[in-house]
């Protein structure tokens, strides 16, 4: 019976695991491969400089956070961060292009183009600090951040594609 109960613990544990907690991924050790069998199909595929890669799993349009998990050439794992953490907003400057704060954010949740104001919106369902319903909106024009802002939601209006 212990048994029992030890393995239906460690089932629901691991089914509460994301890639920025998950005590199965350990950095210079785990594998891309072994990442994928483990997480399934990636949102996207990042090339990096180094001859490395980022996998993006985004849980946009209904989730709350962007799992980014960076790999050495080798395929080793060299990192896990969610690029929706407010310490990775908080990195979205003015000026910055849409690439780079795609890369940085991740898939967003919509986007929206303002043609008499020449400004794109894009927005991210993040993690409020106080229960409310909240996105991160980033403003742009001419394909360069303007500024950033974060807005409260109608609990009705959260998900428009339903």
């Amino acid at each position: 019976m212990q048994r029992l109960v030890l393995l239906a613990l460690v089932a629901l544990l691991n089914a509460c695991a994301t890639p920025a907690n998950d005590p199965r991924l350990v950095p210079g050790r785990s594998t891309e491969a072994e990442i994928r069998a483990i997480y399934g199909k990636v949102t996207r595929v990042w090339p990096d400089a180094s001859g490395g890669r980022t996998l993006e799993y985004s849980q946009q349009p209904y989730g709350e956070h962007c799992y980014m998990l960076s790999f050495d050439a080798a395929g080793r794992l060299l990192n896990a961060r969610d690029g929706l953490a407010p310490t990775e907003r908080a990195r979205i400057e003015p000026g910055m292009s849409t690439a780079q704060v795609e890369r940085m954010l991740g898939r967003e949740l919509s986007r929206v183009f303002f043609s008499r104001s020449g400004e794109e919106v894009r927005d991210w369902n993040i993690t409020p600090p106080n229960g409310y319903l909240l996105r991160f909106n980033v403003y742009f024009k001419q394909g360069r951040v303007l500024k950033t802002s974060e807005i409260l939601i109608d609990p009705d209006r959260r998900h428009p594609f339903r």
